[in-house]
């Protein structure tokens, strides 16, 4: 390469309009949890252009259940994984380097209720320094930087020691489970990982375990005009609801984790046990005999799945036995869904201050270390013996009304991801 010729950071620089209109086409894609079949095949075709050697992979159920991870999923209860294909493609090295892995989901969760909504959620439409749409900081801006990242490397014949793998994964906001679970399962282990997630140049080096669980309370149903020969369920339900409120507090007041008076997310929790669901009664004029109650605990490194367990069950345990109908009849408790692991990647890592060093070197900003707020696909490589880390664009308003990605940070985004890339896997 002479001097005339661009360097991938000042071809990113020169073509950031083509990123920002890729940006907007995936946004433009919906691609909710179990629908994510259109995107990929959009992706997969881009990566073709690119001549990095794309697959479609399609998750195997029964290779899935044999691992420790594994859970079932809703969007895998409602749709199976037939047309839900992970993608993965190749730059391939001289081979004399380190490897990466870029990785990043393609689903998003529901723009419900779309009328909240100033704009169309699946229009991408600009406005100042800001794409707005579902997904478009969680996280398609970052699927589009690492894309362009390698689009940048090809389009000035920079050749790399080391292989770059390049993943689109599904069902991240569902678990991860037939996403980034099966790729770590089925593909080539790489020697570090980067998920460019949202988070302004913070790096995540932690996720929360994640459980999801229901109680079920039975009672008596009758009139309401005779209710005092019915037992009330939804009443009775109301007792364990206190004691599992009390016990969030509890737990608040005395579990800490060290990122998480800097995670602006965490707000100074290192766990919350939310009460997110709750089904009873058919009728007002009949006295409900079911209530069944969905809630979901987080937990940060430092706790196990067994120990949150045994916690919650001794709670809801506790709490029955003051009751005599409940004594009884005691609630039914049941572990479904999300049921992963926390995890943490040693921030001492020299990946990770590889990272460090080349936010600063991009963005002139001291990046934070942030993690253990929420389930994350990172944890799947860490859990493999993979340094991994999440960072991304500064997005606003993910998972709510009026998501939005900030277009000069997904540029620099891209560039740090390149300067990584070129120091890790080295340059011939």
């Amino acid at each position: 390469m002479n001097s005339e010729e661009p360097t991938p950071i000042t071809w990113i620089r020169n073509n950031q309009d083509k990123l920002v209109k890729f940006i907007q086409d995936l946004v433009r894609i919906p691609s909710i949890s179990g629908e994510e079949g259109e995107i990929q095949k959009f992706i997969y075709k881009k990566l073709t252009e690119l001549d990095l050697k794309p697959k479609l992979i399609y998750p195997n159920i029964e290779i899935l259940r044999k691992s420790d991870d594994y859970f079932e999923t809703t969007s895998f209860t409602k749709y199976g994984y037939k047309d839900r294909p992970n993608v993965a493609g190749i730059l391939k090295g001289t081979g004399n380097g380190r490897s990466i892995c870029l990785s990043g989901h393609v689903d998003v969760v529901s723009p419900e209720p779309v009328e909240h909504w100033s704009r169309n959620p699946w229009s991408g439409e600009i406005d100042g320094d800001f794409i707005y749409g579902r997904g478009a900081g969680d996280m398609k801006a970052g699927v589009a930087s690492m894309i362009f990242a390698l689009q940048a490397l090809k389009e000035t014949k920079t050749q790399l020691k080391g292989d770059v793998l390049i993943e689109t994964t599904i069902d991240e906001e569902d678990g991860g489970i037939g996403g980034n679970l099966y790729m770590r399962l089925t593909q080539p282990k790489t020697d570090a990982a980067i998920i460019p997630e949202p988070g302004g140049y913070a790096i995540s080096i932690a996720s929360a375990g994640v459980m999801y669980f229901r109680v079920i309370v039975t009672g008596v149903p009758a009139h309401a005009a005779t209710a005092h020969y019915g037992v009330n369920a939804i009443v009775k339900m109301v007792p364990i609801i206190e004691a599992l409120t009390s016990l969030n507090i509890e737990r608040q007041s005395t579990i800490s984790y060290k990122y998480a008076e800097v995670d602006p997310r965490m707000k100074g929790k290192a766990t919350t046990l939310n009460i997110g669901v709750i089904k009873a009664g058919d009728w007002p004029s009949t006295v409900p005999a079911l209530c069944i109650l969905e809630c979901r605990i987080g937990f940060p490194p430092g706790e196990t799945r067994e120990i949150v367990m045994s916690q919650i069950e001794r709670t809801i345990q506790n709490i029955a036995n003051k009751d005599r109908w409940l004594k009884d009849h005691p609630p039914k408790i049941e572990w479904f869904g999300w049921k992963a692991r926390p995890h943490e990647q040693n921030p001492e890592d020299p990946f990770v201050q590889l990272i460090d060093k080349k936010i600063q070197e991009f963005s002139g900003i001291k990046p934070i270390y942030i993690g253990g707020s929420s389930g994350l696909d990172a944890r799947f490589f860490v859990y493999n013996g993979i340094p991994a880390v999440s960072f991304g664009p500064l997005a606003e308003k993910i998972h709510s009304i009026d998501e939005r990605v900030s277009i000069k940070s997904t540029v620099k985004t891209t560039e740090i991801i390149i300067g990584t890339i070129m120091d890790w896997c080295g340059v011939e």
